[in-house]
């Protein structure tokens, strides 16, 4: 069972590749599709095996990616809304 989870906001994402190379435990890599911008996002391969840890999220420059542990919620806190 996983204990953490990936989110992607794909139309964020420049492809730089840097949150696959730094997983871990190995979730994410590069998709075969394109966003609108004409890059490759990540997309979860291994969902179990994310730990939460949230390097996926602290190495993107674009902040298209973050993780969070199981059972924790990130709120937006300018809508009050989850994220």
């Amino acid at each position: 069972m996983a204990k953490g989870r990936v989110s992607i906001v794909v139309e964020r994402c420049k492809a730089c590749g840097f949150c696959v190379e730094f997983c871990p435990t190995h979730v994410l890599a590069l998709s075969s599709a394109f966003n609108s911008k004409g890059y490759h996002p990540p997309h979860v391969v291994h969902p179990e095996k994310c730990s939460g840890c949230d390097l996926c999220g602290m190495y993107c420059p674009d902040f298209a990616i973050y993780g969070t542990k199981a059972g924790e919620l990130k709120v937006n806190k300018a809508t009050g809304g989850e994220k």
